[in-house]
């Protein structure tokens, strides 16, 4: 249960962990999404075409164990309230939920086309996250579909979210975007 609901008084901000985990994590999306799209079409002499995966998979990872840390995290801290209509509060809500799913889901897909072939992904050296084969027929190719539409998902849902947050800041003059940097009234 989050630790808000348990105080009659809930914070202004959300705190300094829960904002730099979702700028790091803007950020690290955004990139991810670039780096994916541009990889795709590396041919095999280019000297970026087994560098950029081996990337992209460590920063995948890494990723997801701060998403894992921030799903936590978000739990067991205070957060503010969600400002704006009913309809807008129902749908601020229906989006993390959605993002946090399509998260989910290129984590998954992210294994499991990198581990079709039994190989564990190595993460910057730093350990390595093990392999369990194929569990299905073409699982490479029908998780890179599902990886490459939730991405296309996640970074649309992240475009309305930020247009969402200046629209709060610019036309409804409230403290929605202050909230995540930290400056609310």
């Amino acid at each position: 249960m989050n630790s808000s609901q348990n105080h009659p008084h809930r914070v202004k901000n959300y705190n300094g962990v829960a904002r730099a985990i979702h700028w790091v994590s803007a950020l690290v999306v955004i990139g991810m999404f670039a780096v994916g799209l541009w990889m795709v079409d590396l041919s095999y002499y280019s000297e970026w075409y087994k560098t950029a995966p081996h990337w992209h998979k460590s920063v995948g990872i890494l990723l997801a164990l701060v998403t894992l840390f921030r799903f936590v995290w978000k739990n067991v801290t205070a957060s503010p309230k969600v400002e704006g209509a009913k309809i807008e509060i129902l749908g601020a809500k229906l989006a993390h939920l959605a993002m946090y799913a399509l998260l989910l889901t290129l984590f998954v897909s992210g294994y499991l086309i990198s581990t079709e072939d039994g190989r564990g992904i190595e993460v910057f050296g730093w350990f390595t996250v093990p392999g369990m084969g194929a569990f299905f027929e073409g699982q490479a190719d029908t998780a890179g579909q599902i990886h490459f539409y939730a991405a296309w998902a996640l970074i649309l849902l992240a475009a309305v979210h930020a247009l969402a947050a200046l629209k709060h800041h610019f036309i409804n003059k409230d403290n929605t975007l202050r909230k995540m940097i930290g400056a609310s009234k």
